[in-house]
């Protein structure tokens, strides 16, 4: 890898581009506001799920073209300008009932992949006589192009099979995406700035989370208004917290790799923070059946935390998971469950029990992280 690639730094083109799916994570979550006999339906929530994990894939594709073949250049500039655009057709077109009018979210989508599929067949010159390369990029125009034929295919057939047609695409894009990779392609990437990409897509993500809360924030100052609102926002900080050590102190940001698992991963951690926005809108409102709403916090709890250890798998020698990290979380965890079971009824104890919980594994990753760097500092001195 080139001493310039090593270099290489998130453009303000970047930031621009990630705005927009702010915009489009609040439409998502607001697909979620819609209850039916107390709690959000089965068919609402598939939507819900579908267009979270569409979205966070295209952003996906535009970030490893942008890592491995970016200039900054008017190329660069229009086409993601024009991606920016379309995901302004597909935040509209994400609605109740999508099934019954699929055509303007779908022929965006598959727009947006076809750009970018452009954009590597545009690249094919640039690379001609490297083999390495070219296998690259060829193998990443299956995909685009492969999806987004899927998604048009789909189209006709909505009204009769449903919103989660629109899983095919997506799971073929993550199938054939973990089919072609391969760590030759290492050489391709650079990991540093893949890294932070991710994060600052996080970051976005925690800012929509702390737009969201503000709705306990009621007007009239009351003291119920104050304990929900400071619980709510003591939690996204703890969140935010947990990831932040992550990020910071036990990712291997030099690490030799094609982060696809990595991404992957953060699909999923950005789904499950979508997934804790709506479950704490839903402490208070007293017309969500109490089990789901439950059962609905705690699984974007463990998933959220889940898709945080699993990212230990890219971790700095000697901070990898391991059985000492490990037993302690498990124990909080299963103690958090049954609290929360126990006192399902009284959500002021609940989303208290959540903030402890928070920080309680913030704490031990902070603490963990500590350890080791402390650890591997005495074992450089010794040698020296």
């Amino acid at each position: 890898m080139s001493a310039e690639r090593r270099e290489k730094k998130v453009e303000y083109l970047e930031l621009i581009y990630d705005l927009i799916f702010v915009y489009v994570i609040g439409r998502n979550n607001a697909l979620l506001h819609h209850l039916e006999n107390g709690f959000v339906s089965g068919s609402t929530f598939l939507a819900y799920t579908m267009f979270s994990l569409a979205v966070i894939q295209i952003w996906n594709f535009s970030t490893f073209y942008i890592n491995m073949h970016g200039r900054n250049s008017l190329r660069d500039h229009i086409a993601l300008l024009l991606n920016m655009y379309l995901l302004y057709y597909i935040g509209t077109s994400t609605r109740l009932h999508f099934e019954s009018f699929p055509y303007q979210y779908h022929i965006a989508w598959a727009i947006i992949l076809i750009n970018i599929a452009a954009q590597y067949a545009i690249e094919l010159r640039n690379h001609r006589g490297k083999q390495a390369e070219e296998n690259s990029i060829r193998k990443m125009m299956v995909v685009l192009f492969g999806e987004a034929a899927l998604v048009l295919i789909c189209i006709p057939f909505y009204s009769r099979l449903g919103t989660g047609l629109a899983g095919i695409p997506i799971l073929y894009g993550i199938v054939m995406t973990l089919t072609f990779s391969d760590e030759n392609k290492a050489e391709l990437i650079d990991f540093a700035h893949l890294s932070e990409r991710a994060m600052l897509y996080v970051v976005f993500t925690f800012g929509e989370m702390i737009i969201a809360i503000a709705g306990y924030f009621d007007g009239d100052f009351s003291l119920n208004s104050a304990y929900f609102s400071a619980a709510s926002f003591l939690i996204v900080v703890g969140l935010f917290l947990s990831y932040e050590v992550l990020y910071d102190s036990i990712i291997d940001r030099g690490k030799k790799t094609t982060g696809i698992r990595y991404f992957i991963i953060h699909i999923f951690l950005i789904f499950a923070m979508n997934s804790i926005t709506a479950s704490l809108e839903f402490m208070r409102n007293e017309s969500v059946r109490l089990w789901p709403k439950i059962l609905f916090l705690l699984g974007a709890f463990l998933l959220y935390f889940f898709c945080l250890f699993a990212l230990q798998s890219y971790a700095k020698p000697g901070l990898r998971i391991c059985r000492r990290f490990v037993i302690p979380i498990i124990g909080i965890t299963l103690g958090f469950i049954a609290g929360m079971l126990l006192l399902r009824e009284n959500m002021r104890l609940n989303i208290l029990l959540s903030v402890l919980y928070v920080f309680a594994v913030f704490w031990r990753i902070w603490l963990y992280s500590r350890q080791n760097e402390r650890g591997m500092q005495e074992r450089r001195e010794k040698k020296v």
